[in-house]
């Protein structure tokens, strides 16, 4: 659901970049006068766990494919507040190094999928919980987090002129629905095998149980990922308005590949690696800092 350049233009880009750094903002102001405030190396964690999940497309129907947006499996383990900062941390990891999504349309892709994904996610599995209990709520909010961010898209898309909205709208969300039950199963599994883990188990070992996952799919699954188009590409090419041109910007590992690397499986492997380093790193650092500001007097 990584929005290119090329699909938006217009106003709809500062804007949805002016009410992306609002909300990320307020919620990472939110995460910081929480009293249970997770360490810098387990936010890390869960930052490169999501990294690794996006990069592993799954197939669906009609020749397409879908990834984890991962926004309710974060809020599952850092809190809601806390979970849009690490979707907006992965998807600008993403956009800046990897040509994954459009550095112009970075605005609504962190609207997308860190604000409504991770934050209406989180909050609607929050308020479901109670009631339905932890795995139920997970799976609902989990699929209406996919089915919200595919809504959010055909507003940018109908607002920037892309597309109209009575078109995209049946299509973005038929597709998405499907991608929804995929992001509902392995949020759940996720939860089943974290859950666990960081209830009974050290910090150590809630480190390094999502760490070492996240480097195990980076290296040795994402090569293995669907081929096909995600859905937003999908129903990009069959209306007509997926247009191949050069991106405004390109990262490093575009498409997550190495160029000095022929084999295609490693290349993509070891860009990954890679990436699930630098998004610990990062991650860990931004948080860190952010967390010695907020005790400071």
């Amino acid at each position: 659901m990584h929005i290119p350049d090329s699909m938006l233009q217009g106003t709809i880009c500062p804007v949805t970049a002016l009410i992306s750094v609002a909300g990320v903002i307020a919620a990472t102001w939110w995460a910081l006068k929480s009293e249970s405030r997770p360490s810098a190396a387990r936010f890390a964690a869960i930052v490169a766990l999501i990294f690794a999940g996006q990069m592993m497309n799954f197939p669906i129907s009609n020749g397409t494919s879908g990834h984890l947006l991962g926004g309710v499996l974060a809020a599952t383990f850092l809190g809601t507040p806390l979970a849009i900062l690490a979707i907006a941390l992965v998807v600008t990891i993403q956009c800046l190094v990897f040509s994954d999504g459009g550095i112009t349309v970075l605005g609504a892709n962190v609207l997308n999928m860190a604000l409504i994904g991770a934050g209406i996610g989180g909050l609607l599995q929050q308020s479901l919980t109670p009631k339905l209990g932890k795995y139920i709520a997970t799976t609902l909010a989990a699929w209406s987090s996919v089915v919200l961010a595919a809504f959010a898209v055909s507003v940018e898309l109908a607002l920037a002129g892309t597309i109209n909205f009575a078109q995209v709208l049946p299509a973005m969300l038929g597709t998405h629905a499907w991608i929804g039950l995929g992001e509902a199963l392995i949020s759940v599994i996720a939860v089943v095998v974290l859950a666990n883990e960081f209830a009974n188990k050290g910090e150590k070992m809630s480190i390094a149980i999502p760490l070492g996952i996240a480097a195990m799919v980076s290296f040795f699954l994402s090569p293995l990922a669907s081929s096909f188009p995600d859905g937003l590409e999908w129903v990009g090419e069959q209306y007509q308005f997926l247009h191949e041109s050069a991106p405004a910007f390109v990262g490093v590992m575009p498409d997550y590949t190495i160029a000095a690397i022929s084999n295609e499986s490693l290349s993509t492997g070891v860009a990954g690696l890679l990436g699930v380093t630098l998004s610990f790193v990062v991650a860990f650092i931004v948080w860190r800092s952010l967390s010695k500001t907020a005790t400071q007097p």
